[in-house]
Parts: C-alpha cells; structure tokens; sequence
C-alpha cells in the first residue's frame, strides 16, 4: 500500500534512509534545514520538497525525523514551524534521532495527548547501513503504532524490534553505544600491542576472528585502523553526544560506567587531535600518533 511519508532531515543518515522509502514506492516530501541538500536528494529520488517542516507533514501517514539532538528535534517538533502544528490524527511520527529517553517520553505524551502515534525508533549501523538499507532499528512505543509502520520503517533495515514503552529505544541505543566504546578501544589496544609486538596484524585478525574475538568492528574495521584511515562513518563528535546521552541517563538510574567515563574523555583526546570528523575507530590514533 502506496503511503504519504515526510521526512525531516537529511543528514548522513536520514539522506539514504528516506530514499529506501521513496524506493519502495512511498509519497515521499522531504525538508533539510540546508535547502540544497533536498535539492540534491530530489535529483536522485521520486518527492517532493517542503520549505518548513510543518508543511511537509501536513498529508502525512508517517512523518520521520532524523535530526542531531533534543534541542533540534524539540524545534522541527513543537517549534514554530514543528510537525506537530499540522501532523494529522491517526498519523504516525517515527523519530530515528538518537537522543534521550526524556524528550521520547515528552513526545509521546503529546502525540497521545493530540490523536497520532509516536515510536522512539533510533538506529545502529552507520553510513554504510543507511546506504544499504540494511539498519538495526531499536524501537520504544505502543504495540499497535508499531504494527502500524513496520513496513515502513522496514524499507531501511535488517532489524527492527519493539522493545518497550516509549524511551526503550533510546535506552537501547544507550547500550548499544556503550557497547562499542568498549569494544572500540580493547580493538585499539590489540592492533597497537600487536604492531608494537612485530606481528602482521592482518594475518592476527584473520585469524582471530573467527574465534571468541569476533566481533562487527573487528571484521569491518581492522583493516582501516592498521592503515591509519578513519573516514569510514560515524563521526568522534556524534559519539560523544550520545555517550554523554548515556552517562547521564546512567546517573539517573544508578548504574556505574566506568569504562565508558574513560572512553568518552579518550574521544575528547582525538577531538583535541583534530579528529572531530574521523570515524570512532580512531581511538587508536591516541597509541598511533
């Protein structure tokens, strides 16, 4: 069944994502806060534009966000030109931002409060699984919004779970990311003590990895690691911002993150290098310089 969809922001992201759904023979309007960024994407795929974000939800079944924090989504939501001044009853707002489980429990409150569904839906996978369509969408929000969009949200994952109440999928996200803080730099480690040990790490990886070791950042990240190339995904900044997502829920919840306060102040160090814009398995480059 052909949808009327809007998706807002066009990011690293959201950019491939929307286009997964414009693909998949959706109605698809389209708004970025840098206009030639929807220009851009209209020369690659079938919809529209629309010039606010209110605008371009105003026929909407489903109405995606994917912006950079609660401040940018509070603003294409309940600002002045927000979605949730025309967003129509019924309709269904999927957030894929990955932001804090407050702001997912607010919106849902409204959503409820006004007649159209809302699911904390943010994702795991990075440029490469946004531009293959093959994300891991982790999913807060009632069972029957749910059923509702799952086929859309389909159009750009592998994955896809309802995992609570609203704010279980930014709390799932919260995992996921410390996950990979700890696993990024026990993988930095490793490379650097091999390297400084003589071995040919390319042999080491190949043949660790298919042992207990293995994980996704050692298959596909290695390689660019021991090569000294980190232009290859999500950026030192985002990580950041969503460790500092984490350890603050961490606080409210009493749950000590140790590891994940040293890894944060490590990414602050590569910042600090200049890697703002280098991708997260540059925490070795802090052994490396």
């Amino acid at each position: 069944m052909t949808c009327n969809v809007a998706f807002i922001g066009l990011g690293v992201m959201g950019y491939p994502m929307a286009g997964y759904i414009s693909k998949a023979g959706h109605n698809v309007t389209v708004f970025n806060r840098t206009i030639s960024k929807a220009d851009k994407w209209l020369t690659e795929y079938k919809g529209t534009k629309a010039d606010t974000p209110a605008k371009a939800s105003e026929n909407a079944d489903f109405v995606f966000t994917c912006v950079g924090n609660d401040d940018d989504l509070s603003e294409v939501t309940i600002g002045k030109d927000g979605i949730y001044n025309t967003i129509k009853k019924g309709a269904i707002h999927i957030d894929n931002t990955t932001a804090s489980a407050e702001i997912a429990r607010k919106l849902y409150k409204s959503s409820k409060a006004h007649g159209w569904g809302f699911l904390d839906a943010p994702v795991s996978g990075g440029q490469a699984g946004a531009e293959n369509g093959a994300l891991t969408v982790m999913i807060g929000g009632d069972q029957e919004d749910y059923e509702k969009a799952n086929h859309i949200i389909n159009c750009y994952s592998k994955k896809m779970k309802l995992l609570g109440k609203a704010g279980s999928g930014q709390l799932a996200k919260m995992v996921n990311q410390i996950c990979i803080g700890g696993l990024v730099q026990a993988l930095s480690e490793a490379i650097n003590f091999g390297m400084n040990a003589g071995l040919k790490m390319e042999d080491v990886i190949e043949v660790i990895s298919k042992g207990a070791a293995q994980s996704w950042q050692m298959e596909n990240r290695y390689k660019t690691m021991i090569d000294d190339q980190f232009e290859f995904g999500f950026a030192v900044d985002w990580m950041r911002k969503d460790l500092k997502i984490a350890l603050e829920e961490a606080k409210k919840n009493n749950s000590p993150l140790p590891i994940t306060e040293v890894i944060d102040k490590y990414y602050e160090e590569v910042q600090d290098m200049g890697g703002n814009r280098w991708d997260t398995s540059s925490l070795i480059r802090r052994f490396r310089k």
